[in-house]
């Protein structure tokens, strides 16, 4: 997510020369570069009323004038975890590691749920990072929930009028005695505007910039020191610490959950059967904010949904599809989407709550997820290997040679040997086992991957809790398969290259495969796919597809008439009574050949908005192209050649000795000429 590293605390500031050591600010590159050009504020205090953003070094210097408050601090943190970090070792010891793997686990999360909202915000994140985390934790870590009790009334309503400007029993015409739920950075209550409207009000805790800015500037120092005496931490801690600080002030922002909100209404409200409640902007402020009442169900409330009639098998369909058009076309996803943030509406539409933690996938990694899948389709493992490169899980100087095998081993057992359909994958073993490979080999695993998976395995978490059944990637397939189809993107394109072309032939049973699949999806438009796919063929990008259209009909023109004229002569040589000598029939290409054609008929033809008739209006457009013209003459030159060719071999060289008579070479053309 793009934020701006220069943000500050305070306004009542003192300007103070950037820092000369470089080693401070050199984990986050955006720090280093403003710190080159601007000068750094020195922050006086940090309160609910004063903060701004996230600044790491004005973070530092406030801090560095509190020696005893951080060092109190460090000492409640140190210790428990110190004492969680000795029953490792001593498990170790007396080799109990295995044993003990589960209890430790479970107090691993326990722990941070003590330690507050920081560290509740950090095991979530920590849940997503293989490359940091142990398979084993991960799980647990998943499940660490906002467990704070609420705070009182009084400095809710404090916060309300601050913000809003006056009292709450003047801004709301009701409001609930008691806030209906409590996280670790806000609670929400349950209001109604004058104006009728029945609203959620949801307002942050207090102290919280001051607690959340302490507990980071800790874990950020701890984070610097391992960094700088353990060679062996692949992963750059601080950057990691930064990022993570940034997203968590962000979502403090409820001004900028609101702007989230509404970006992600535009992008995704349109969609069926998605909702996003409304934002009342006159009562929102940065610690208040107010927005539309959502009624709806958990949708792993089975009972509840099924009691009004939903069904909650295609609510989760719909997620999936609404997650994959985030994290596939728009690049702009909800990172959070927990079952609390998932709501069944009783008029059976999907609600998303929650737009404080969202982040941005880059077009450039949003091609690359597609193109990872294609190579993982093909089973090409080192083009995967290339493609975690490219999308900077590995830096361009990691050896590939002994992750590729691992990775081999990971798909190859999920796949199996008969080659199971990459949409029947279980998206968590896959995960699991993945999580092992970047454990053990040199991974760094970006934010923007952490908050994907995630999301993508909270989905699946919900959709078997429904159906124990469904598979995440088989309802994921038809949505990539349509975006090969019909995304005219230049890296898609060779995407599709990639995927239906092997070796120079052309993967038939491929193509019928994303046919297949694409036509399921709801967006699928084939009008779209045969404009695209006409305009692509005749573009430059094109030719080598017309190359080996031209040679395909050429060859099999060619062997249709050459099988025509021998049935029919030996059809005329048995009538007149002379014997006809064996030949071969070679109409098996050819017969092959038009049974891809026939199946893929068929499937156009079950695609919903399929009409022959919409071919028609091109073929003027077609025909007086350039290129179609060019292909014409490919073609009539090829059957040209080929006739020449049989008729020399057949005619001209039928009594030329197959011995040679002398040391000279003989001249010898090939029974079969391909292009």
């Amino acid at each position: 997510m793009n934020t701006t590293s220069s943000n500050q605390f305070s306004p009542e500031i003192n300007r103070v020369d950037a820092p000369s050591n470089q080693s401070v600010a050199a984990v986050s590159t955006e720090l280093v570069a403003d710190a080159e050009v601007v000068n750094f504020r020195r922050v006086k205090e940090i309160t609910d009323e004063t903060w701004i953003g996230y600044d790491p070094i004005a973070t530092a210097e406030y801090y560095s004038s509190q020696p005893l408050k951080v060092f109190g601090r460090f000492l409640s943190i140190f210790l428990p975890i110190f004492n969680f970090v000795f029953g490792l070792l001593l498990d170790k010891f007396t080799n109990r590691s295995k044993e003990n793997l589960g209890k430790r686990a479970i107090q691993i999360r326990t722990l941070l749920t003590k330690l507050g909202p920081a560290y509740i915000k950090i095991g979530q994140a920590l849940s997503t990072r293989p490359d940091l985390v142990p398979p084993q934790f991960l799980e647990e870590l998943a499940q660490l929930q906002d467990n704070i009790p609420a705070f009182s009334n009084e400095i809710a309503y404090q916060f309300i009028e601050e913000e809003l400007g006056d009292r709450p029993e003047a801004i709301y015409a009701e409001i609930s005695d008691l806030p209906i739920a409590a996280a670790s950075l806000g609670q929400v209550y349950k209001g109604k505007l004058w104006s009728g409207e029945t609203v959620a009000i949801k307002v942050q805790r207090p102290g919280l910039a001051d607690s959340i800015g302490l507990d980071l500037h800790v874990v950020r120092t701890l984070a610097i020191w391992a960094q700088n005496n353990f060679p062996q931490i692949r992963s750059n801690l601080v950057s990691i610490v930064d990022e993570f600080a940034e997203r968590i002030f962000e979502e403090m922002d409820y001004e900028n959950e609101g702007r989230n909100a509404e970006k992600f209404a535009a992008l995704y409200g349109s969609m069926q059967d998605i909702y996003v409640p409304s934002i009342y902007w006159q009562y929102t402020g940065r610690r208040v904010l107010t927005m539309e009442w959502i009624t709806g169900t958990k949708l792993t409330n089975l009972e509840a949904v099924a009691a009004q009639g939903l069904d909650a098998t295609y609510l989760v369909e719909v997620g999936v599809q609404c997650s994959l058009r985030q994290l596939l076309e728009h690049g702009f996803f909800h990172a959070d989407p927990h079952p609390g943030n998932l709501l069944a509406t009783p008029d059976g539409k999907l609600a998303y709550l929650d737009f404080g933690m969202m982040s941005q996938v880059k077009p450039y990694q949003r091609y690359g997820l597609v193109e990872a899948i294609v190579h993982l389709v093909n089973r090409d493992f080192d083009g995967l290997g290339r493609d975690f490169v490219k999308l900077e899980f590995l830096t361009p100087d990691t050896d590939l040679t002994p992750i590729i095998p691992a990775l081999t081993y990971v798909f190859n057992s999920s796949l199996g040997i008969s080659g199971t359909n990459i949409a029947d994958l279980d998206f968590k073993s896959v995960t699991d086992q993945l999580s092992g490979v970047m454990y053990e080999f040199p991974f760094q695993v970006p934010a923007y991957y952490a908050l994907i998976l995630r999301s993508l395995a909270t989905l699946e978490g919900i959709a078997i809790s429904v159906d124990p059944n469904f598979k995440v990637l088989a309802k994921a397939y038809p949505y990539v398969a349509k975006r090969l189809l019909t995304d005219p993107a230049p890296d898609l394109r060779n995407s599709l290259k990639e995927l239906l072309f092997k070796d120079g032939s052309f993967r038939w049973n491929r193509l019928e495969n994303l046919l297949n699949n694409a036509r399921s999806s709801d967006e699928y438009d084939l009008n779209q796919v045969i404009d695209q796919t006409l305009d692509f063929i005749l573009s430059d990008r094109g030719t080598f597809i017309r190359d080996y259209l031209a040679d395909e009909i050429i060859r099999g023109l060619d062997n249709f008439g050459n099988n025509t004229l021998q049935n029919v002569t030996h059809a005329i040589q048995k009538g007149i009574g002379m014997k006809v000598p064996a030949t071969v029939n070679n109409t098996q290409e050819l017969s092959e050949g038009l049974g891809h054609i026939q199946r893929i008929w068929n499937i156009l033809q079950q695609t919903k908005g399929f009409d022959p008739t919409i071919v028609l209006p091109k073929i003027p457009q077609i025909l007086f192209k350039s290129e179609t013209q060019s292909f014409g003459q490919k073609i009539a030159s090829g059957l040209t050649q080929r006739m020449a060719a049989r008729l020399i071999r057949e005619v001209l060289l039928q009594d030329v000795p197959t011995a040679p008579t002398n040391n000279r070479p003989q001249l010898a053309l090939p029974t079969r000429i391909r292009p």
